[in-house]
């Protein structure tokens, strides 16, 4: 009866062995399959990741490589520009002298503004960096009285020069084309506007004792209406200039509307000629505005403002470049 029994148990015994093992290859065979399927989902991911990546990387190559033409466009705008004007004196168009700029400009004033304009922006880059330097450096007041005195007068030169431009071509000043697109929005009868400087200076300037705020305050005031009474008298003359011109409108071909047209436009030749006239007197009121400005701070500050300028107006060059740089979608 044993012999009987123990050959079953033996097999019984073997059979849920081979049960189990079963099982526990189907276990993980299973743990196998949801490890992978695991895996492969963070293989994903990571793939868009990586994916993200190199295009982000690819956008930002292609945006410095846009910057980076834009500026060498500009660099190759300046040579040629330069080489124009080289070419413009060899012709005798433009004879430039240090000491005589009023007859250094005709037939080619615009172009001949422009480079020199570049030139004293980078004389004025110079000049500030030098201030800077001092400022950084803790250098003494009469140190820093020789630096700025340079830099202001050398502010007198570029108003010279516009003066000298807008003979030979008073609308390519008024127009701001030698500005950059961003300093054009804020452009104010060919440059800026005192007051609204004056503005933004108050808060860079600080500490200011209670006289030197009253004095800011007032020369922000007259500076205003100045601008004003000068915007006023450019509305007036576009008025009048625009009713000049219509008045020679209507049926043309005898001889009187002949004359009336020529007569008409003689009158308004005349009063274009006035347009200079209020680019010297902005100009005027700028320079007015730096130099009160210069005698109502101390040294130090006056330092510190010609600073603050120019790093506005550095920032909105810097602004227009970005701008024109952008990457077109």
């Amino acid at each position: 009866m044993m012999a009987d029994i123990s050959p079953r148990t033996d097999t019984s015994t073997d059979a849920d062995t081979e049960d189990k093992n079963l099982r526990f290859q189907s276990d993980q065979s299973q743990a196998i399959v949801t490890s992978d399927a695991s895996d492969k989902s963070r293989d994903q991911k990571t793939l868009r990741r990586l994916a993200q990546n190199r295009e982000a990387a690819r956008k930002s190559r292609l945006r410095k490589k846009a910057y980076v033409q834009q500026l060498e466009s500009s660099r190759m705008k300046l040579t040629q520009l330069e080489q124009e004007l080289q070419r413009a004196r060899q012709q005798g168009i433009f004879i430039s002298s240090s000491g005589d700029q009023s007859q250094s400009m005709s037939g080619n004033g615009a172009l001949a503004f422009d480079v020199e304009y570049a030139r004293w922006l980078d004389e004025h880059n110079r000049r500030i960096s030098e201030l800077r330097g001092a400022v950084n450096s803790h250098a003494g007041d009469g140190e820093l009285r020789i630096i700025v005195d340079g830099i202001l007068a050398h502010y007198d030169d570029i108003f010279r020069i516009k003066g000298d431009a807008a003979k030979a071509d008073v609308f390519h000043i008024l127009s701001g084309m030698w500005k950059t697109p961003a300093e054009r929005c804020f452009l104010w009868l060919g440059g800026f506007r005192s007051s609204e400087l004056l503005k933004l200076l108050i808060n860079q300037l600080e500490p200011l004792t209670e006289q030197q705020l009253s004095g800011i305050t007032k020369l922000q005031q007259s500076s205003h209406q100045a601008e004003d009474a000068l915007s006023q008298g450019m509305e007036a003359l576009q008025q009048s200039l625009a009713e000049t011109l219509a008045g020679s409108l209507g049926p043309s071909g005898s001889s009187g509307n002949v004359a009336n047209y020529m007569g008409q436009m003689a009158m308004a030749m005349g009063k274009l000629g006035t347009l200079e006239g209020f680019i010297r007197q902005a100009d005027n009121l700028r320079q007015q505005t730096l130099q009160q400005l210069h005698r109502i701070l101390t040294t130090r500050q006056s330092a510190r403002a010609l600073l603050a300028i120019n790093d506005y107006f550095s920032r909105l060059r810097a602004l227009s470049s970005l701008w024109l740089a952008r990457p077109r979608e």
